[in-house]
């Protein structure tokens, strides 16, 4: 999947998640990556993070390092 097509789809899910207080709504994009992505996609945020960082809300960046480093310590 495209970078771009990955920014915009985690930002559309901290866009949703934005209203919550901070801890709950980083919980909320990461869980929703978490259950609902392919693991393929995640893997593909993971390798673009660098690049594409500048693009996604601050909130989809929390979140995804946080799967990033859940999914780094379960391996």
């Amino acid at each position: 999947m495209r970078d771009d097509t990955l920014v915009r789809m985690a930002n559309q899910i901290a866009d949703f998640f934005a209203p919550y207080p901070e801890d709950e709504a980083v919980a909320g994009v990461a869980d929703h990556m978490k259950k609902f992505w392919d693991p393929r996609m995640r893997a593909g945020m993971f390798a673009a993070l660098d690049r594409v960082k500048g693009d996604l809300r601050p909130l989809a960046v929390k979140a995804i390092e946080r799967l990033r480093d859940a999914s780094a310590s379960a391996n």
